[in-house]
């Protein structure tokens, strides 16, 4: 079966409809159960662009490539490392890599880079993160997660916790989370860093409820998903402004009495001082359960993205 022309490019979390979802999901499963024998995409070649530091996303679609029996060519410090040091643009940079590979994964600092980049490619391109965008991917394993951890996505209730004003992967993961049905969303964060307008805007278009609250005690008591997330300085011009955000909302083993015993507590990672090393034993510490699912999500994805399911 090809892969229908909706997934040549990932670009934004937008573009998937629940069937689609289901579609992913049930391929990143079947990944989960693959024959070391089964190399769908020998002969295939992933290049990963990445102008940004990465550990998680660059080296788990990596990986994905490798077990699927494809190879990969890649810069992790793109800005430095690449033409772009010397004043090429993102446009031509693509247009020579098309000729190298047969999907592009980037990530970038600005916003928008990987439309930027599908405009003028005539390989795939995956957003692994645009500036303070989207990180689709990462939306897509977290959703996958909670599927597998929780049995269902309709009906549940997740508190967005942290720098929300930067944090792709909530935006990504919010946009997601309108393709179900009675989902419930809490905005945690500090004043300086809430959730964007954009997105409570499509909320609102799109009948979804959400409440945003300064107690994550209160809320963590009544949701079955807590997504934590860290507060980026690099993503602050001020560094006070910084300082005023971070070490605000801690997950601790206090806070975790408040959390349902179904309930399960996700971060994109990396951690700094947001989840404290006192969590990780508690069986609804997810997060690295959640790091390790992005390796399926990758392998089903470039599976789609080259027609090779």
């Amino acid at each position: 079966m090809n892969s229908e022309r909706r997934f040549f490019h990932i670009l934004e979390s937008q573009q998937f409809n629940k069937e689609d979802l289901t579609l992913i999901f049930d391929l990143a499963n079947d990944m989960e159960k693959l024959s070391q024998k089964e190399k769908t995409l020998t002969n295939k070649i992933l290049i990963t662009l990445f102008y940004e530091p990465s550990t998680r996303t660059r080296l788990s679609f990596e990986a994905a490539m490798i077990k699927l029996g494809g190879s990969v060519i890649s810069t992790e410090n793109a800005a430095s490392f690449s033409s772009a040091a010397k004043g090429e643009t993102l446009e031509d940079t693509i247009r020579v890599l098309n000729g190298y590979g047969d999907v592009i994964v980037i990530r970038h600092f600005e916003t928008g880079t990987a439309i930027r980049a599908a405009k003028v490619s005539e390989v795939p391109i995956i957003n692994a993160g645009d500036g303070v965008g989207q990180h689709p991917t990462q939306s897509l394993l977290d959703l996958y997660t909670i599927k597998k951890e929780l049995g269902k996505i309709d009906g549940i209730s997740v508190a967005l916790v942290g720098d929300l004003a930067n944090g792709r992967t909530a935006r990504s993961l919010a946009y997601l989370l309108t393709k179900y049905k009675d989902v419930k969303l809490y905005f945690v964060s500090p004043s300086n860093v809430r959730m964007g307008e954009d997105i409570k805007d499509y909320l609102r278009k799109n009948n979804v409820f959400f409440e945003e609250n300064e107690d994550l005690r209160e809320v963590a008591s009544k949701v079955d998903v807590i997504y934590q997330t860290r507060i980026q300085r690099e993503r602050f011009l001020n560094p006070e402004e910084y300082e005023k955000a971070k070490g605000i909302y801690v997950i601790d083993k206090e806070l975790m009495k408040y959390l349902p015993s179904h309930s399960i507590v996700l971060h994109p990672l990396p951690r700094v001082d947001e989840i404290k090393y006192e969590v990780d034993s508690d069986p609804r510490a997810a997060y690295f359960r959640q790091a390790h699912n992005g390796l399926y999500i990758r392998m089903a994805l470039l599976s789609l993205v080259l027609g090779c399911y």
